[in-house]
């Protein structure tokens, strides 16, 4: 069938990192333009149904708005529009990559044909292939093309290998998001910060910044971890270093035979031969180590299969021990063969991080060729029928013994890392039975490794899954501690500086250390360390950065929550100032698909929508419609107008004293009411003079808004008082 319908136009994307008009998370927006297919929904296209579920079968699963398994299949068959079916296509498509999205919308706008669509977005890049890729698959099946779905989600793969957290950083990542405890990618590797501010930690990998440069460092030099850890009671291989391969001889000659060979710095066993009897044996050893470390180190050979046990802050959190690989021969396959046919056709087995255990290749595994060679083949060498040959010698460290760990063995484990001075490391030793204690039959800890990887223990080839993000996070911040810093949000159009600063300036003089996000700049406490507009998103993360920031105070205008979402995920304190519709933004607003004030209200309620449920909305009583969000918030509101008798005001407050808190104006005083009980604080006109000109004051309703801010974060009436009669609107501290 040939092409009958033009590709479906992507006018414009964009990658929203935090919460907007649409969700919390991050999400890829797409403005697109059906052109002629806004005439020829999906039922309208004959055979297209059919031909997009052969493409993606598993869109059977989506609910869709049905909220059941089939219903968007059912949508299909009902009919609805392009834009929606991209929607979908995408997410399965970032479904079969490994990448599991579940939420997409798509919406009109006031363009005939043109759509918004958004999808769930973990990271940008791979969410712009996806959207690629599904794009071509949609126009393909539209049109009636062939469509290589493979090929496109091998794209979407590569991409997330590329580009997203690997398997062990995003284990903990997710595991910190399931306690609410916020992070920022810090680079485009595994670099991460969880939490805000003063109260961060931060993550490289399976690293954290408890983890100290010294003991990463002893970590890394095999034959010193031997000797610290043995000093207090570990048992260990006797060994020796040595220079050059007769000197591994006479090393080996001296332990006793058998013994290993390896570097004394490698990793992932690397290098490491085992059980090695011959001179010809170790010499042979000595130069496939040496290409793997700055060293070479001979120790005694531990007979026992090889484990790894995870320990966490001092205590043993996972295991997984590992086996030999053997292949047996056929007479007429040769080792190379039968390795590729009776190994890396183990699906477990691949390149990519995702799997649990690795491809087998003789070109680039010098102490496999070894192993054979001492057996009398190499990979082209065929093997008799029935021959048993050994391929790897405690390999494949991913069968999950968690369970079976005999106290006394975590006991020495933790040990060991507590030596070495790691708050997580990776404790390799050998051992006939991980159920007995070593000393009773013989077994040792071989290494400490410092960022020890996770996937063995989150997706071992044998045995349960093991929770160690969760092990991570839970060391990192105790029961209880979020890694949050209170955030103050002023959003709106009219006054929102002046609010931000005042805000800003009362938190510090109550003792935080304040950082502060607005259109005059980026303020650390009362040093401009940026002029300019400071309510981008980036600039604004920066104060969430800083470790040097226990309050944050950020200014969001509605063409930045349009633009890339707001700069934190949730807040202590959400203002929302007005809906008003400036001339200076009806231009930007417009290029959203904004026009009237009434819209603003679906923008701006996103300010609303991420106070914490222990947290506040300041709202500005004098617009009903800003008022009303006190109905959309997770925690409680305070209203402030000027005059109490303001219909939402009085509504709020109720009867009696356990009503609303609202912020008002009676007698000429600021009064902070709780239902019907009030407490006055000094006179407008006094407060409103700040250390300005008598001839500038605070506007009212910037002093209410601050105020009410305040007293949400418990700012007591006395300091209040005071910061506001010393606040100078026009003071930029250098």
């Amino acid at each position: 069938m040939s092409s009958t319908f033009q590709d479906i136009r992507l006018l414009r994307i964009s990658y929203l990192r935090g919460p907007s008009i649409w969700t919390y998370r991050p999400v890829l927006e797409t403005w697109l333009d059906l052109g002629e297919l806004e005439e020829h929904p999906s039922h309208l296209l004959p055979g297209f149904n059919a031909r997009l579920t052969a493409l993606l079968p598993a869109l059977v699963e989506h609910h869709c708005g049905v909220g059941e398994r089939g219903g968007f299949l059912q949508r299909l068959d009902e009919g609805t529009w392009m834009g929606h079916v991209l929607e979908h296509v995408v997410i399965e498509l970032l479904n079969l990559a490994g990448m599991p999205t579940g939420f997409g919308q798509t919406r009109s706008t006031s363009q005939a044909g043109v759509y918004r669509m958004v999808f769930r977005a973990r990271d940008e890049h791979v969410s712009r292939t996806a959207l690629a890729c599904g794009h071509r698959l949609l126009m393909a099946a539209i049109n009636g093309e062939p469509f290589d779905v493979a090929a496109a989600v091998a794209q979407v793969r590569n991409q997330l290998d590329d580009t997203y957290f690997g398997p062990s950083t995003a284990a903990i990542v997710a595991a910190a998001t399931d306690r609410r405890i916020p992070h920022v990618r810090l680079n485009q590797g595994n670099l991460v910060q969880m939490g805000h501010g003063a109260r961060q930690r931060r993550i490289w990998t399976a690293e954290t910044d408890f983890t100290g440069a010294i003991a990463e460092n002893i970590a890394g030099d095999k034959d010193l971890t031997k000797r610290l850890i043995a000093a207090c009671g570990v048992p260990v291989p006797e060994g020796s270093r040595v220079d050059s391969p007769a000197a591994a001889w006479e090393a080996a000659e001296d332990i006793g035979l058998p013994v290993v060979v390896k570097p004394i710095d490698g990793n992932h066993g690397r290098g490491v031969s085992l059980d090695l009897n011959t001179r010809e044996e170790v010499e042979a050893a000595w130069p496939v180590a040496a290409a793997e470390g700055s060293g070479v180190i001979v120790e005694r050979y531990i007979r026992g299969d090889e484990h790894r046990l995870l320990v966490v802050g001092g205590e043993v959190v996972a295991a997984a021990r590992g086996e030999s690989l053997w292949i047996t021969g056929d007479g007429r396959a040769t080792v190379a063969a039968l390795i590729d046919s009776q190994l890396n056709t183990d699906p477990r087995r691949g390149e990519a991080e995702e799997f649990p255990l690795e491809t087998i290749r003789l070109d680039r595994e010098p102490v496999i060729r070894l192993l054979l060679q001492r057996q009398g083949l190499d990979g082209d060498a065929v093997p008799a029928a029935g021959r048993r040959v050994l391929v790897q010698r405690n390999g494949n460290v991913a069968i999950d013994c968690t369970d079976d760990v005999h106290p006394e063995v975590a006991r020495v484990a933790g040990l060991a890392a507590r030596v070495v001075g790691l708050d997580i490391a990776g404790i390799d030793l050998v051992a006939e039975d991980i159920r007995q204690p070593l000393h009773t039959q013989g077994g040792a800890i071989v290494e400490v490794n410092a960022g020890p990887g996770l996937l063995m223990h989150l997706k071992p080839a044998v045995g349960t899954p093991r929770p160690v993000g969760r092990a991570i996070v839970d060391h990192l911040f105790r029961e209880g501690e979020d890694g949050r810093i209170p955030i103050v949000g002023v959003a709106g159009t009219r006054h929102t500086t002046a609010v931000a600063r005042l805000v800003g300036w009362l938190l510090q003089l109550s003792g935080r250390h304040v950082g502060l996000a607005c259109r005059e700049g980026l303020f650390l406490e009362r040093r401009q360390v940026e002029a300019g507009d400071a309510t981008r998103w980036d600039t604004a993360q920066r104060l969430l950065m800083s470790r040097n920031v226990d309050t944050a105070v950020i200014e969001n205008g509605p063409v930045e929550i349009l633009n890339d979402g707001l700069a934190y995920d949730r807040c202590d304190v959400g203002i929302v100032t007005d809906l008003d519709l400036p001339e200076t933004l009806r231009a930007p607003l417009a290029a959203h698909d904004f026009f009237e004030s009434d819209q603003l209200v679906k923008v701006l309620r996103t300010q609303v929508d991420v106070v914490l449920p222990h947290g506040v909305a300041v709202l500005n009583a004098a617009d009903e419609r800003v008022a009303a969000m006190a109905e959309l918030c997770d925690g409680e509101a305070i209203l402030y107008g000027i005059d109490p008798q303001t219909p939402a005001l009085a509504r709020h407050r109720g009867s009696g004293a356990r009503g609303g808190r609202a912020v008002f104006v009676r007698d000429g005083r600021v009064v902070l009411a709780t239902g019907s009980a009030e407490t006055r604080l000094a006179a407008l006109q006094r407060l409103a003079a700040g250390r300005g000109a008598a001839d500038s004051p605070i506007d009212t309703e910037v002093l209410l808004a601050a105020v009410a801010a305040a007293w949400a974060l418990e700012v007591a009436p006395d300091l209040i008082i005071a910061g506001i009669e010393t606040f100078a609107s026009d003071l930029v501290a250098a």
